[in-house]
């Protein structure tokens, strides 16, 4: 992932600030009107499916999904850039309190706007494919 395509950037800086634990970074790269699906559809972070709107949707996402795992890895295998968007395949690994780790397999697409910001990320990935990974750490 060395090509500086807009989305792609935006996508590195998003995984980046993640990593570090870095909401405030994190929420400095979305459009005030962004929308996160994560995972897309209904879900246990998103009961309706219909995502997370704005920055003070996508920092209520950061609280209940984000900040309750210790920390976070992210291995992309493959990405793809198109248009304004990326699709990035791959893992992102959560390490959770008391000593436990899930591994989530999915495809990751961002899309931004002229300025670089990020419009929107919807994630695609099965919660019970991710849990049935849980193990220790």
């Amino acid at each position: 992932m060395t090509t500086e395509h807009p989305a792609r950037l935006a996508a590195q800086r998003s995984m980046d600030a993640v990593t570090r634990g870095a909401k405030q970074e994190w929420l400095a790269l979305f459009a005030p009107d962004a929308v996160i699906e994560d995972p897309v559809g209904p879900s246990m972070f998103d009961e309706e499916g219909k995502g997370h709107h704005g920055h003070a949707g996508i920092s209520a996402f950061w609280d209940m999904a984000i900040a309750q795992a210790e920390r976070f890895e992210f291995a992309i295998a493959d990405s793809f850039a198109a248009g304004d968007e990326i699709a990035n395949v791959g893992t992102i690994t959560a390490f959770l309190p008391g000593g436990m780790r899930v591994d989530t397999d999915g495809v990751f697409v961002y899309r931004v706007g002229e300025d670089g910001l990020i419009r929107s990320l919807r994630a695609f990935w099965e919660t019970e494919r991710a849990f049935a990974t849980m193990r220790p750490a």
